[in-house]
């Protein structure tokens, strides 16, 4: 399979992360331009595939020419570019790997930062019977899921060579303790639907603890 991707699909890629990014820098989950996106591209195998990520460093409540770039399944650029990928880019690659999701998107905020610590030893976040569990298609009655948690750690190799055992069937994301959560899903509208639940249960969680003490 060749890496070659068509400069409609890369396009296309680029337009899609521009209009999730500005969104999202409008609800305050990118600060201090932490957060990286990425859509995937082209044709896909585990062993080989490429995915448009936002640029390092880069102030995301601003859209510019250089904000995407292409890399390949080792998160190394495939066109020529003085850009970086973004820090998290192998944990992107490991994600892709093992699920063939169609988008990732990471972000840190308050309150998956806040209940990753809460539930950190525990390894996973308990959700019980809320409603908006039903946005990762499950669809139970009362249902009960756990959303995993990772240790943090400066090495992002670290990070990522933890992420294919994390990963549970049914829940398409995993928190980084102290850190942030990367959700997926199959195009970059599932996977926005999911990060947004997923903030949605962060935030229930917290604050449900708290009542509880």
């Amino acid at each position: 399979m060749s890496l070659a991707i068509r400069l409609e699909d890369k396009q296309q890629a680029f337009e899609e992360l521009r209009d999730i990014k500005t969104y999202l820098a409008g609800r305050n989950w990118f600060p201090g331009t932490s957060g990286n996106l990425s859509i995937r591209v082209g044709e896909f195998t585990p062993e080989q595939f490429a995915f448009a990520v936002t640029a390092s460093g880069k102030d995301k409540s601003v859209n510019t020419p250089s904000d995407y770039l292409l890399v390949d399944q080792s998160g190394k650029p495939i066109e020529a570019t003085g850009l970086k990928p973004s820090a998290e880019t192998l944990i992107h690659c490991e994600i892709y790997r093992a699920t063939g999701a169609g988008a990732i998107f990471h972000v840190h905020t308050v309150f998956n930062n806040l209940v990753s610590e809460l539930y950190g030893d525990r390894g996973s976040v308990p959700i019980d019977g809320v409603e908006l569990i039903k946005a990762f298609n499950i669809w139970e009655e009362e249902a009960q899921i756990e959303i995993p948690i990772v240790p943090n750690y400066a090495e992002i190799p670290r990070i990522a060579e933890l992420v294919e055992q994390a990963i549970l069937p049914r829940i398409p994301g995993i928190l980084i303790r102290k850190h942030g959560i990367c959700a997926w899903g199959a195009n970059a509208f599932e996977a926005k639907r999911h990060l947004e639940a997923f903030e949605f249960l962060f935030e229930y969680a917290y604050r449900l603890a708290l009542l509880r003490k």
